[in-house]
């Protein structure tokens, strides 16, 4: 049988899509880990910024050089990148056979047949209906204990700064029988966790023969499936994140305590001119709310820097946000001006390189400070944490996250990958040494992270008796 390599870039979303495409293809290709084996080589792409498609354009540079030793091999570029720069790929890139969009990877055998006729090939239509439904995923590259499992496909939000209404569609949402479905499967090969994706799972939403399933009713039907399997979710937008939600996540000991709600801005100017539709004041009225049902959630965010038109104040109004919040992790970049979105049509992007990188600079140095506050209060307690792997830094260790998301790096002991244990934290690993294991570990994973800078610390425990 001949041999598929595909290669991720970006977000945890990006890699379930992969998966999904290596069952497409499992009856006309064996998976394979070595490039160098591949009769076909799957580049699937993110457009969130200008640097990560810059990113892409250099690698298929590089991968002319496979095509000169194999005139047989076929490489072909799929996601929101194929969906948004259909044309010009094309024209640039003649390293490509063929394209395929977010909602067309049904149709693959059919363009890489063509593509092995000798015609460029591409499908980039968007669909209002298509989520994969009925589609197993192929775990080619997952640690064997988690797993991501796509609830729903397409955001309605339109945020003036994002790409992805106009490269993933409009918002739809899978059927909760198929979502059980895949669930019980993975129960059955022995994962331990389950990482709910969608671009606003707030906003999942399924009505069939009278039935309704918000997100919060398919949290706890997931939570039900067995008490061993830990559920996460990402990501929620603040102008959604009901009640409900919360107290379903409180009444749920498995459940994962941590929730991604991301920030963009602490400023109102900001915020409106981005089209979040959520005031700093019901930001912070939501966080409040989960800090009371959920003392012990952790909550982490995105941050944007130097969006249009953002003054010294409104990046002052940022910093004081985080203070106020105490995030325990941040992904954190630049704005990047993307064509296509209202940002690029109506605003300018006036604010120099320069300063974008001294206020992404204050912010990363701020987050860092509240992420080893964060790890210092839980210096003493104990937490219980699922085993994932081996450290990177010795053989003897171990580490795992427990509810809050944490990584923490423990004695090997007696224990195994899948397992729970409870450990004592110590120590606090320092912030450079942790975010090079992080790098690694998101590399290793995903293909290359979609994000601009993150910042958390990690931790080591000892095993409890």
């Amino acid at each position: 049988m001949k041999k598929l390599f595909i290669e991720t870039y970006g977000c945890q979303m990006n890699f379930a899509d992969s998966e999904v495409v290596a069952s497409i293809l499992k009856e006309m290709y064996a998976l394979t880990k070595e490039i160098q084996e591949a009769d076909l080589i799957l580049i699937n792409t993110c457009s969130i910024r200008d640097k990560a498609e810059q990113r892409i354009h250099k690698r298929l540079k590089e991968l002319e050089a496979y095509k000169r030793k194999n005139r047989h091999l076929q490489v072909g570029l799929l996601g929101c990148m194929a969906e948004r720069m259909k044309e010009e790929l094309l024209e640039t890139e003649p390293v490509l056979d063929f394209i395929a969009g977010p909602d067309a990877y049904r149709s693959l055998p059919q363009l890489i047949a063509e593509s092995q006729k000798g015609k460029t090939s591409f499908n980039v239509l968007l669909s209002e209906e298509e989520t994969y439904d009925n589609i197993m995923p192929v775990r080619y590259d997952a640690n064997g204990v988690s797993a991501f499992v796509s609830i729903m496909r397409g955001c309605n939000n339109f945020c003036a700064y994002c790409v992805v209404p106009y490269t993933r569609g409009r918002e739809r949402s899978r059927s909760p029988k198929t979502i059980l479905g895949e669930i019980e499967d993975l129960l059955k090969n022995n994962y331990k966790e389950v990482t709910l994706l969608g671009q606003n799972v707030n906003s999942y939403y399924w009505k069939e023969k009278g039935q309704e399933v918000s997100f919060a009713k398919l949290m706890a039907m997931v939570a039900e499936m067995s008490p061993e399997l830990r559920v996460r979710f990402a990501t929620s937008h603040p102008k959604d994140i009901s009640d409900e939600l919360i107290e379903t996540m409180a009444r749920y000991d498995n459940i994962c305590k941590c929730i991604h709600l991301p920030v963009q801005s602490g400023s109102n100017e900001m915020l409106q001119k981005m089209r979040r539709v959520y005031t700093r004041e019901s930001y912070l009225e939501r966080v409040r709310k989960i800090k009371e049902v959920l003392p012990d959630c952790a909550l982490t965010t995105d941050i944007i820097v130097g969006f249009c038109g953002e003054t010294l104040e409104n990046h002052q109004d940022t910093l004081s946000i985080m203070r106020e919040v105490g995030y325990e992790y941040a992904y954190m970049f630049k704005y990047s001006e993307r064509g296509g979105t209202l940002a690029s049509k109506r605003y300018p992007d006036d604010i120099p390189d320069e300063e974008k990188t001294r206020r992404l600079e204050e912010v990363i140095a701020l987050q860092g400070e509240l992420s080893m506050a964060s790890n210092r209060r839980d210096v003493g307690k104990t937490f219980r944490v699922l085993v994932e792997g081996t450290s990177k830094r010795s053989e003897d260790q171990l580490f795992g996250r427990n509810s809050q998301n944490k990584v923490i790096i423990f004695p090997r002991g007696e224990h195994r990958v899948g397992e729970y244990v409870d450990v004592m934290i110590f120590d606090i690993l320092g912030m450079t040494r942790w975010l090079r294991f992080c790098g690694r570990m998101a590399r290793s994973r995903f293909g290359r992270n979609r994000f601009g800078r993150g910042c958390g610390s990690g931790v080591r425990a000892r095993l409890t008796k």
